[in-house]
């Protein structure tokens, strides 16, 4: 045996070595999912532990926010170069319009119906009644209202839809409008027949990389969602969140019921179990609760659909489009919490105002589509067209990031049925692809 110093030996060097490789192996083997959750918990046991403590912010709130602009250093370049390449192998103006029009009418009508689920939650189970104001503290919603304030009309809505100068357009994330211009583009150049296809191939090699930069930085997701719930965890604490208890219980069970009977009902419709995506999307859905961001899943998202069954054109279009047009758990959100202000205050609203309300909400849901923090910036554009008192959001402030996190994961959840709701209607979904899919994950737990 080679003694190398004291104490230390070739021998004991390699037994070290050994272990260290069987504790990475053992790590790679743990799911993404496990991974993220782990990430999760930890992250909730550091901001309990260090509550109001400023250092959590200044040290965790960098890797956090990394994560999340890694996240969107890619979302575009995946949305425009899908989209082109999907348009052009197969698209025609006639198409991309029939494509449209049933997409934004099954959008319509699942949003409609997450926004009556809403109101009947809050009626029948009305925990704004009777609560002492006085124990709630309230948040800053200072930039909401700066946001609402402006104007955001339907018309200016359409025009908006057209972009004057795409190279802004996608420096400002403005997902609409390279929607639009990426639709085009791809009609484009499948006008031009032979010359288009260098384009195509340019455009496939930029999705391939992309989704290849996407695996590489979900790598590290588990430090980012480490990182976001311990300061959000920090900042308000366990405490702020008792007061309004009951009502995260009501919209946690309300969006449970939304997509276990609606969706579910729907996904049965088509003849695809929501459990199935359940399982397929566990990593997506966890990451999107964790984050409370729909972004950070939105490149594996189309991907996974895609292996799903889902064909790129379709995936590529309706996925995107939904995060603003489908927005299933801030439009119940919406409506739930309208009335719960409503009932905080002792304002006893009809049924024809609620019925208006749901309305309003609809229509400048889709005007404020692409805002930041658009469900709070709806409700108070709503609350005050309906003489509601603002106020009332700045109560529910301290816990919106817990709704937040509910509603981004139905959102998800929401969009990915979509593609296969849309895909099943253009006859285009690929049962056998699906049935593979899940089979692979069924028998040997590997990730798609």
């Amino acid at each position: 045996m080679t003694r190398i110093s004291d104490g230390i030996t070739i021998d004991s060097i390699r037994h070290h070595e050994l272990i260290d490789r069987e504790v990475y192996h053992t790590l790679r083997k743990i799911s993404l999912a496990w991974q993220i959750l782990i990430g999760l918990l930890l992250g909730i046991l550091v901001g309990a532990i260090f509550y109001q403590n400023p250092h959590v912010s200044t040290y965790l709130k960098p890797i956090g926010d990394l994560f999340l602009h890694l996240i969107k250093m890619i979302v575009l370049p995946i949305v425009v170069s899908t989209l082109v390449v999907g348009v052009a192998n197969g698209g025609d103006v006639k198409r991309i319009g029939r494509l449209g029009g049933k997409t934004i009418l099954y959008f319509e009508i699942i949003t409609t119906l997450a926004f009556v689920i809403g109101l009947l939650a809050a009626n029948l189970f009305p925990v704004g009644s009777g609560l002492d104001m006085s124990q709630l503290s309230q948040g800053d919603i200072g930039k909401y209202v700066a946001t609402a304030q402006e104007t955001h009309s339907f018309g200016g809505f359409l025009v908006g839809l057209v972009p004057t100068n795409i190279i802004r357009s996608l420096a400002e994330g403005q997902m609409l409008a390279v929607i639009f211009f990426s639709v085009l583009l791809g009609l484009s150049v499948a006008a031009i027949g032979e010359k288009g296809k260098p384009v195509v191939s340019f455009f496939q090699a930029v999705a391939d990389a992309m989704f290849w930069m996407t695996n590489q930085i979900m790598k590290v997701a588990p430090f980012g969602v480490f990182a976001l719930i311990g300061v959000t965890v920090s900042k308000f604490g366990v405490a702020s969140l008792l007061p309004l208890g009951k009502l995260i219980v009501l919209v946690y069970a309300a969006m449970i019921f939304f997509v276990l009977v609606v969706l579910g009902l729907t996904a049965k419709m088509v003849g695809v179990n929501i459990f199935s995506l359940f399982k397929l999307l566990k990593d997506e859905l966890l990451l999107a609760y964790s984050t409370a961001s729909s972004e950070t899943v939105l490149p594996r998202l189309i991907s996974k659909m895609e292996a799903f069954g889902c064909p790129r054109a379709i995936t590529s279009f309706v996925i995107p489009t939904g995060y603003s047009f489908n927005l299933d758990g801030a439009s119940l959100y919406q409506s739930l919490v309208t009335v719960f202000i409503a009932q905080l205050f002792g304002i006893d609203l009809s049924i024809g105002q609620q019925v208006m309300i749901v309305l309003t909400l609809m229509l400048t849901s889709k005007g404020l589509a692409g805002v930041p923090g658009a469900a709070f910036v709806v409700l108070l554009a709503t609350l005050g067209s309906f003489g509601l008192p603002v106020e009332g959001l700045a109560l529910i402030a301290g816990i919106d990031r817990i709704l937040d996190m509910a509603r981004t994961a139905v959102n998800v959840i929401g969009n990915a049925l979509a593609a296969v709701v849309i895909s099943k209607w253009e006859g285009q979904f690929d049962k056998s692809k699906s049935e593979q899919t899940m089979a692979t994950l069924q028998g040997q737990g590997v990730q798609v």
